[in-house]
């Protein structure tokens, strides 16, 4: 177990558990113990559009030492492109953020679904947004949509725009999980973040999208997407969407990876 005394180097934000019912198979115990493991003090769940696991993570959490901060994955509607909805993550703050991204979910479900999908409108956080903290900026998000589309200037402006609609509580999202094959391209776009956030004097926060616990576990996890999505695993023509670097990474292995 790493020394608990040392000042934490990072706390993993982005996890998908069993409950994010397309893509997840990590265990809460097995993510707790994980994170207790490695002297982790914090940790967050972030489930695909739900909060089925918070109660048990919580208590997970706590019976082992670690605090656990409450998120979720959500869908974002794209008012002008409906077939490219994007992501964004909110991470809960206190009991009023809990009760906002609670209403805001059932919202969702019960009057704005895409192909059964529940999409939050990015317009209904004009009507506040307060105890919740946003985070946007990866491949999913409308920032990350923007730069795939070499649109600086739009990506520029949706950061601004979620920073005035979250003040003081909007990051920009960095992110290195990619296979070899797309380094290359992961680097420019965080490179290109990390230019709006200069720019806009923005705080950046990087974030590890964790899908299972060990390196091992990915052809695991491509089963059960493949199953949600209707694919056979041997299918060329399947959509690789994850990587095999999506596991828990320890504090060390992701100071290394953003030295």
């Amino acid at each position: 177990m790493q020394d608990s005394s040392q000042s934490p180097s990072f706390i993993h934000l982005r996890c998908h558990s069993e409950y994010s019912i397309v893509d997840g198979i990590v265990r809460i115990k097995d993510y707790v113990n994980a994170a207790q493991n490695d002297a982790m003090p914090a940790l967050a769940l972030t489930d695909l559009s739900n909060l089925f696991g918070a109660i048990k993570f919580y208590t997970a959490a706590r019976n082992q030492g670690v605090k656990a901060i409450l998120g979720v994955d959500v869908w974002l509607e794209n008012s002008k492109r409906p077939q490219q909805a994007t992501r964004a993550l909110l991470l809960v703050k206190n009991d009023v953020g809990y009760k906002l991204l609670c209403e805001l979910l059932s919202k969702a479900y019960l009057e704005n679904q895409t192909r059964g999908r529940p999409e939050l409108k990015p317009e209904w956080f004009q009507q506040g947004s307060e105890g919740l903290i946003l985070l946007s900026g990866n491949n999913d998000s409308d920032i990350g949509l923007a730069l795939e589309q070499n649109s600086a200037e739009l990506a520029s402006k949706l950061a601004k725009r979620w920073s005035e609609l979250f003040p003081n509580r909007f990051y920009l999202e960095v992110q290195r999980a990619a296979d070899a094959v797309n380094t290359a391209k992961q680097e420019t776009h965080v490179q290109q973040v990390l230019s709006i956030a200069s720019n806009l004097n923005l705080p950046v926060v990087a974030t590890h999208p964790i899908q299972f616990i060990t390196q091992d576990d990915f052809q695991a996890h491509e089963a059960r997407t493949c199953i949600a999505d209707g694919y056979m695993l041997a299918d060329r023509r399947r959509p690789k969407k994850f990587s095999d670097e999506q596991y828990f990474k320890t504090q060390a292995q992701m100071a290394e990876l953003f030295a």
